[in-house]
């Protein structure tokens, strides 16, 4: 018995690389390399020896430094820092900031 044909649509590139990025592994991936992008391009590159990493976690930014001083002064704009990084990616990305 010879198994049923399938039917394919053709469809335009545009239209299969759209559906490819809005996929939500891709989108998340995405996501992450911007923070970090945006993470040094905010605070500045001086921020490249203090940070160690950089992850998000549903829509929480944690952010590790080795100097507490830094991460002290920090912690008092981690709301403003929210907001800049929300304006750069364009929504509410960032609930919190996480400053460990």
């Amino acid at each position: 018995m010879k198994s049923p044909k399938r039917k394919f649509e053709p469809q335009s590139i545009g239209k299969v690389l759209d559906e490819i990025v809005q996929s939500k592994a891709l989108k998340t991936g995405i996501t992450n390399a911007r923070i970090n992008e945006l993470w040094f391009e905010l605070m500045g590159t001086h921020m490249t020896n203090y940070t160690e990493k950089i992850a998000l976690r549903g829509n929480t930014l944690f952010v590790s430094l080795n100097n507490a001083a830094l991460r002290e002064e920090l912690s008092y704009g981690k709301e403003k820092i929210r907001e800049m990084m929300n304006k750069q990616l364009g929504g509410e990305v960032l609930e919190k900031v996480v400053l460990r």
